[in-house]
C-alpha cells in the first residue's frame, strides 16, 4: 500500500508529498493500493476499510459518491468489486486531528456561503489549523464555532473542513466544505489542480520579464528543514511551477501577479528567492533586509517605515476559482488588497513617482 501523503512530525501538520502548499499547501490524503493475487472478490468500500487504518466506511462512501475512489485509472461507486491485480485509488480530504479541537467565538470575513461551501478571506496574522504553540485563536477554532451545528462539525473529532491553507502571514481567499462531500469532492480538484489561483506579491528588485515562468522541484532544506529550496536538476523536492507577471515596477521592488500550477509549501517565497527576487519582508527568505536601492540614511528610514506599515511577507491570495461540489458551475472569487499591503504600495508609488521627478 502507498500513501503518498503523511503527517510532518517537526511541524505537527499533515503534508500531501504529492502536491503541495504552507503557503499554499493542499490538504488531503491520497492513498494507492494493488490487490494481490489472492484477493477474493469484495466490494470496494469494504475492501478499503479493511485497509486503511482508522477509516470509517461513511467517508469512503462519501468519497466515491464523489469520483474520488477510482479502479484502474476509472471512477467506480461503492459496490464496485475488487478482484485480484485491481488498482484502487482514493483521495481523501485532510483527515481529523488526534488532538481535541475547541469552538472558539473569532471573527472570520465570509465572502460567500451556501449549504455546502464557504469562501473566506483569511485576514494577515491568523493561523489556519492548530499545531505546535498555536493550539487556539486559529481559522480551525473560528469555524467550529460559527457551524457547531453542522454534521461534520458535531462529532467526537470534528472535521475542520479544510482541503487547502494559508501560512499565517498570508492573507486571502480560501474555501473550505461544510459536509464530508463538499470536501472530499474540493479535495479532488486541488490534487488534480484544476482550481484557478493567484496571488499578488511584492518583491525585491526590478524584473527583466514583463511575464515569466519558474520551474523547479523544491523540498526541504537539506541545511535546515524549516526551511524550503529549489533543487534545479530534480534530485530532491518535487515538481513545481509558477507563473509570473508584472503589475507595477517601483524601481527597487516589483509588485507582481503569480498563478500557480502547482502548490508546494511556501512556493512563491521559494520560486521569487530562486531568481532572486524574495518577497519584500519575508524574514524567512532574507527579504526582512534592504536588498536593492541606496545606502542613504533617508532610504534606510523609508524601509523601515514600510517594514513597520507591513510586519510580513507581501503575499495576498487574490482570487480563487473552483467548480461547486453540488452545482457544478465554476465559481470564482476575487478579492481586495488588505490595507498593510495598500498602505506599504502606496508609500512605494509616492518614493518612486519623486525618485523620477530628481532624476528628471
Amino acid at each position: 500500500m502507498s500513501n503518498l501523503g503523511a503527517w510532518d512530525d517537526d511541524e505537527e501538520r499533515f503534508i500531501d508529498n504529492d502536491s503541495e502548499e504552507g503557503d499554499q499547501e493542499e490538504l488531503f490524503e491520497h492513498f494507492k493500493i494493488i490487490a494481490d493475487k489472492g484477493q477474493e472478490l469484495l466490494r470496494v468500500d469494504k475492501f478499503l476499510q479493511n485497509r486503511l487504518e482508522k477509516t470509517s466506511r461513511s467517508r469512503i462512501q462519501s468519497s466515491a459518491e464523489a469520483g474520488n475512489i477510482q479502479v484502474n485509472g476509472k471512477a467506480v461507486k461503492s459496490n464496485y468489486r475488487v478482484k485480484p491485480g485491481d488498482v484502487v485509488a482514493v483521495v481523501f480530504a485532510h483527515p481529523p486531528r488526534d488532538r481535541e479541537l475547541k469552538p472558539e467565538n473569532l471573527p472570520i470575513d465570509i465572502v460567500y456561503e451556501d449549504d455546502d461551501v464557504i469562501v473566506i478571506n483569511k485576514k494577515p496574522g491568523m493561523v489556519v489549523h492548530p499545531g505546535y504553540g498555536n493550539y487556539t485563536g486559529t481559522l480551525v477554532n473560528a469555524l467550529i464555532y460559527h457551524f457547531q451545528h453542522l454534521p461534520l462539525y458535531q462529532q467526537k473529532q470534528p472535521r475542520p473542513g479544510l482541503v487547502h491553507r494559508l501560512d499565517k502571514n498570508t492573507s486571502g481567499i480560501m474555501v473550505m466544505g461544510k459536509n464530508e462531500y463538499a470536501m472530499t469532492h474540493l479535495a479532488r480538484q486541488f490534487f488534480e489542480r484544476t482550481t484557478k489561483r493567484t496571488y499578488y506579491a511584492l518583491v525585491w528588485g526590478d524584473l527583466k520579464e514583463d511575464a515569466g515562468t519558474v520551474t523547479g522541484h523544491i523540498g526541504r532544506d537539506i541545511r535546515d528543514r524549516k526551511l524550503f529550496s529549489v533543487f534545479p536538476d530534480g534530485s530532491q523536492g518535487k515538481h513545481a511551477v509558477t507563473h509570473y507577471k508584472v503589475l507595477r515596477r517601483f524601481g527597487y521592488v516589483t509588485l507582481v501577479e503569480c498563478k500557480l500550477e502547482t502548490g508546494r509549501t511556501h512556493q512563491i517565497r521559494v520560486h521569487m528567492k530562486f531568481i532572486g527576487h524574495p518577497l519584500f519582508n519575508d524574514d524567512t527568505y532574507g527579504g526582512d533586509r534592504i536588498l536593492k536601492g541606496t545606502t542613504s540614511s533617508s532610504y534606510k528610514h523609508f524601509i523601515g517605515n514600510c517594514f513597520e506599515i507591513l510586519p510580513r511577507h507581501a503575499l495576498h491570495a487574490k482570487s480563487l476559482g473552483f467548480v461547486h461540489p453540488v452545482l457544478g458551475i465554476e465559481l470564482f472569487f476575487d478579492s481586495e488588497l488588505p490595507k498593510d499591503m495598500t498602505d506599504a504600495l502606496q508609500k512605494w508609488e509616492t518614493y518612486a513617482t519623486h525618485r523620477i521627478e530628481k532624476e528628471n
